[in-house]
C-alpha cells in the first residue's frame, strides 16, 4: 500500500516523462515502460523501488560520518538542491564544477583556506592597511571563491558519496568519482547511460518538481541516518558512564558488614557462657552436704 502511494506521489510530480524517442539511451531500457507521443515514459515502479535502495545506501553513509556531495548547475536544479543539500548539512555545487575538485583536492583545499586568511585580515585590521585598488582585488576574489566554493568550505577530506543530477550534463564530475572509486547516486533520465551509475534512479532531471520530489525523499533519509549517529553517540556516552559509578560504589558496601559482624559475636558468646559456670557451681556443694548430714 505504502509503495502504491509512493508511485503516485512519482506521477503527480512528473518523475515518469522522459527524453524525446530519439534522444535515448538503449541501456535505458530496463526502466522504460512505453512510449507515447514520441516521448518515453519512464516504469515508475522501478522508480520507487530503485529510488528506496539508494535512500537505504545513503543512510548507512549518512550514519558513518562521510559527507555527500550534491552536484546540479542546471538552472532549475540549483536552487532545489543547494536546499535540500543545506537542510541534511551536506556540501553541494550548484555553480561551475571546478575541474581537479575531487582529484586535485589538495589544490581545492588551499583556495578554501583563502577565504579564511581573507576574513582573517578584515578581522585584525590589516585589510585596511592594503591601497584602495588592493581592498578591491581582495573582496573581488572573496566573492568569487565564496560563489563557487563557500559551500564546500567544510569539507576537510574527499566525499563518501557523490549525488548528481543530470550525469550527461555533470560528465566530468561522474569521471572523477569513477577515477577515485567514490559511489555515485544520480538521476538518470533516458538520454542517460545508467551503467556507470552505482545507484541510479531513472527518473525525469528536467523539470523543477521531480527533482524536488526526489531531493525531498533523499534528504530525509540522509537526516535519518545524522539522526542515528547523534543517538548512538549519545548511548555509548551513557553506557561509558554507568560501570564507572558501580565499580565505585560495590567494594564499600561488600566489605563493610564483615568487619562489623565479627566483634559482635565474639562479645556475645563470652557474656552467656560466664553467668552459667558461676550459677551452677554452688548449686552442687550444697547437696552434697546435705546428704552427708
Amino acid at each position: 500500500m505504502a509503495n502504491k502511494l509512493e508511485v503516485k506521489d512519482l506521477l503527480d510530480a512528473g518523475v515518469h516523462f522522459g527524453h524525446l524517442t530519439r534522444k535515448w539511451n538503449p541501456n535505458m531500457a530496463p526502466y522504460i515502460y512505453m512510449e507515447r507521443n514520441g516521448i518515453h515514459i519512464i516504469n515508475l515502479y522501478k522508480t520507487a523501488a530503485k529510488l528506496e535502495e539508494a535512500n537505504e545506501a545513503l543512510k548507512k553513509i549518512a550514519s558513518s560520518g562521510r559527507k555527500i556531495l550534491f552536484v546540479a548547475t542546471k538552472k532549475q536544479a540549483k536552487d532545489i538542491v543547494a536546499e535540500k543539500a543545506s537542510n541534511a548539512n551536506m556540501p553541494y555545487i550548484t555553480e561551475r564544477w571546478p575541474g581537479g575538485m575531487l582529484t586535485n583536492f589538495v589544490t581545492i583545499r588551499k583556495a578554501v583556506k583563502k577565504m579564511s586568511t581573507i576574513d582573517r585580515m578584515k578581522a585584525d585590521g590589516t585589510f585596511m592597511t592594503l591601497s584602495k585598488k588592493e581592498r578591491l582585488q581582495v573582496d573581488r576574489l572573496r566573492a568569487k571563491l565564496e560563489k563557487n566554493l563557500g559551500s564546500i568550505s567544510d569539507m576537510n577530506r574527499l566525499p563518501g558519496a557523490l549525488f548528481v543530477v543530470d550525469t550527461t550534463r555533470e560528465h566530468i564530475a561522474v569521471k572523477e568519482a569513477l577515477k577515485l572509486k567514490i559511489p555515485i547516486f544520480a538521476m538518470v533520465d533516458t538520454n542517460s547511460d545508467p551503467r556507470i551509475i552505482d545507484y541510479a534512479i531513472p527518473s525525469n532531471d528536467d523539470a523543477s518538481k521531480s527533482i524536488n520530489k526526489i531531493m525531498s525523499s533523499v534528504s530525509e533519509a540522509i537526516i535519518e541516518g545524522l539522526a542515528e549517529r547523534n543517538s548512538g553517540k549519545e548511548n555509548e556516552k551513557k553506557e561509558e558512564a554507568a560501570p564507572a559509578v558501580k565499580e565505585e560504589a560495590a567494594p564499600t558496601e561488600a566489605a563493610a558488614p564483615k568487619e562489623e559482624a565479627a566483634p559482635k559475636a565474639k562479645t556475645a558468646r563470652k557474656k552467656v557462657v560466664a553467668p552459667v559456670a558461676e550459677v551452677e557451681a554452688p548449686a552442687v556443694e550444697v547437696e552434697a552436704t546435705k546428704e552427708e548430714e
